[in-house]
């Protein structure tokens, strides 16, 4: 079974791409971008969770380069 937070995302990123899809008159290329839009907006919302737990923890002085390095290595920088 799927972790209630992750089934959350999932349909965040349901959301997304589905108000993206409806943009597309053509059906292959609204199918295309649906499943483009889905798979980006859901590992994106997946490492925004990640360092967000990452930047709320306390304890440790490297812990916001951890949270940066993960953002960088996925190509979330901000």
């Amino acid at each position: 079974m799927m972790n209630e937070r992750i089934y959350k995302l999932a349909e965040q990123a349901k959301k997304y791409a589905l108000d993206e899809m409806i943009k597309i008159t053509d059906r292959d290329e609204a199918l295309k971008i649906y499943s483009d839009c889905y798979d980006a907006k859901f590992a994106e919302l997946m490492v925004r969770e990640c360092t967000s737990v990452v930047d709320n923890l306390e304890g440790s002085d490297y812990i916001p380069w951890v949270s940066v390095a993960i953002k960088k290595h996925f190509g979330f920088e901000e």
